[in-house]
Formats: structure tokens, C-alpha cells, sequence
């Protein structure tokens, strides 16, 4: 699987550094403590600058030269590569510093641990991971770590983005789910104000402690309410839908493609074999089948390279599928399995 980690052929390092265990290719620097957000820095090899200018249009005379009011692009000062071009006047540089001083607020400077960080690309696109101090118990020992994600682009490609994602450690499985009226995500533009934007981005430390109180509640309930394997293929039958119209067909006893049954028996496979689903609270039960989901897309499905694959579970597809499925395990939690009985 491909990978995009910026390599610096000035340190002769990759910019991107993890905390006891290599990730990504086994690429970057491995420490074995929680570095400060100023260490965090330099061991992802963040500590560059981006600065904006505007762009110069040559006329046809191969010598006059036009310095742009409304056109402008960004470049790395420590190796004069080009992140972004025809960017807006109001664009605003977000340097990586100020992302790192986002997650120091938010806490207080205290009790957060910076688990990953890099750069993609060029640099133009960097992402932090950081661990809060509390975890999800679920059961006597099935343990659910909490982590805030934040990326950002240099290249006006998107928003300065942060989410909460909480992580199963036993199979590293991120159980994203959004609650009624609750989103896990913060989305900040890049305009002139994103700095202090920023600053009040700490909102997110509150959408964790809620999100977090409540999923400890559901996931433990969850762990108690029995499910049938027949009822598991529906629900991952359910969920996985690409459309609404395979979902009819599902809901029907319609004809299904060769290629969704595949990956649907694939994620079946997962529910039934994987030691990960065999625990007291995830075998038979509610909680299990949620996790067949998460663990499908994040321990069988393949991905085109791993940048792909953290966008696809943290914001795209693959989010709007686990999504999906804890929807229908709520709706089971309340209804019984008449939610998943075909019409």
C-alpha cells in the first residue's frame, strides 16, 4: 500500500513521527515517551513556516510582469517548495505551531499526549492524533481510548478540521458515531479570521466529554443486548449499502451484485472469525456487530494508500457507513431486530 509522507531530502527524514510503534511502512521516527507539543514539532518535522504571496502574471511581450490583487500562493520558507497556488486574498496561513497550540488549549497544556503527527505531500496537507487522559470502559476490560484528530492544508484544498474519534484498543478499530444533534467534527475555514477561530475551536473538548459520557452508556448497554448471526448479515447488509436503491433491494429480498454479497460476506467473516469478536462483549452481542462494521473497513477492506484510508474513516465513506450502523444498532437497541426484517 502506497503511502504519502513527505520525505525531507534536507534532514534525510520523513516528516512524520508516532509514539512506541512505526506506522505508515514503518516510516518515521518512533519515541518511546509522550513528547510536548514543541518536541511534537520537530520530531514530524513540522517546524517549517508557510508563507503567503501573491502570483505574478508574465504578459506576452516575455517581459512586462503583473503582480496579482486577487491570485496569491503559498510556499514552504525552509525549502521554497510551492504548497498552494490561485489561492484568494483572504486566505489565511494557519502555521502548524498554531495547530499544536489548538490542542494545548483545549486542555489546558495538561494531561494531552501527542500520539502521531506528519506531513503529507509536499507539506502542504499536515495531521496531528493526540490522546486524552480518559477512556471508554466497556465491560470489565474491553477498553476504548479518546482521541482528538486535527488536519490542515496549506494549499486551500480545506478546512482546518477536528474530530473526535474514539479508538477499541484491543483491535485499534475507530468507533466514530454521531449523536442526535451532535456532531464529532469541528470544521474552521481559512480565512482571515481562522486564527482566532482557532483559539474558540476548543469547543471540541466539550463535543468529547459529551460524546464520551454518552457512548460509554451505549456501548455498555450495547454489550448486553443479544443479536442472532442471521441478524448480523442484515445489519452489515443494512449498512454497507451503497445506494438507496440496494438498500431497497436488501429490505425486499431484491438481487444483489456479486461484488456487494463479497463484501458483505467479507464483513461477516470478520463478525464471526476475528479474536477481536470473540470477547464477552463483543461475541453475540449488539456491540460485536457495530465493531464488525468498524473492523471491517479498517482491518479487511483494502484502500488505495493509507492517506485514503484515514480521510475514508474519519470523514468519508467509511465514516458515513459506521455511521450507518450505529444508527441501525440504536434503532435495535430500542425496537428489536423488526428493524432489520425484510418487507
Amino acid at each position: 500500500m502506497a503511502h504519502n509522507i513527505f520525505f525531507n531530502e534536507q534532514t534525510g527524514q520523513h516528516s512524520f513521527f508516532s509514539v512506541k510503534e512505526k506506522a505508515w511502512h514503518n516510516l518515521g521516527l518512533v519515541v518511546t515517551e509522550y513528547p510536548t507539543s514543541r518536541e511534537a514539532i520537530q520530531f514530524a518535522g513540522l517546524d517549517y513556516e508557510v508563507c503567503k504571496l501573491p502570483n505574478i502574471h508574465r504578459l506576452a511581450d516575455g517581459i512586462t510582469e503583473i503582480v496579482s490583487d486577487n491570485s496569491f500562493f503559498t510556499y514552504r520558507t525552509d525549502n521554497n517548495i510551492v504548497l498552494g497556488d490561485k489561492l484568494s486574498a483572504d486566505y489565511e496561513v494557519v502555521q502548524n505551531a498554531e495547530a499544536f497550540t489548538f490542542f494545548d488549549s483545549i486542555v489546558g497544556g495538561d494531561g494531552i499526549l501527542y500520539e502521531t503527527a506528519g506531513a503529507l505531500g509536499n507539506g502542504e496537507r499536515i495531521f496531528i492524533t493526540a490522546k486524552l487522559p480518559s477512556y471508554i470502559k466497556v465491560g470489565s476490560d474491553d477498553v476504548i481510548e479518546k482521541y482528538i484528530f486535527l488536519t490542515t492544508s496549506h494549499d486551500g484544498s480545506g478546512s482546518i478540521t477536528a474530530a473526535f474519534t474514539p479508538v477499541r484498543i484491543v483491535c485499534q478499530n475507530t468507533l466514530n458515531a454521531a449523536l442526535r444533534n451532535c456532531s464529532n467534527v469541528v470544521r474552521i475555514r481559512h480565512t482571515a479570521n481562522a486564527q482566532e477561530k482557532l483559539k474558540e475551536a476548543h469547543k471540541i473538548m466539550g463535543i468529547a466529554n459529551k460524546l464520551s459520557e454518552e457512548l460509554d452508556g451505549i456501548f455498555n448497554r450495547w454489550a448486553k443486548v443479544r443479536i442472532t448471526d442471521k441478524d448480523i448479515l442484515k445489519l452489515i447488509q443494512q449498512a454497507l449499502a451503497p445506494s438507496k436503491e440496494v438498500l431497497k433491494a436488501v429490505q425486499t429480498g431484491g438481487e444483489l451484485s456479486t461484488v456487494f454479497n463479497n463484501v458483505c460476506n467479507d464483513a461477516f467473516m470478520y463478525a464471526m472469525t476475528s479474536p477481536t469478536q470473540q470477547t464477552e462483549t463483543t461475541k453475540g452481542t449488539l456491540f460485536g456487530a457495530y465493531n464488525a462494521v468498524t473492523g471491517y473497513f479498517q482491518n479487511v477492506r483494502q484502500y488505495k494508500d493509507e492517506e485514503s484510508k484515514l480521510e475514508s474513516i474519519l470523514f468519508g465513506t467509511t465514516m458515513q457507513k459506521t455511521q450507518a450502523a450505529f444508527n441501525l444498532c440504536s434503532a435495535f437497541a430500542k425496537n428489536g431486530n423488526e428493524v432489520l426484517q425484510l418487507n
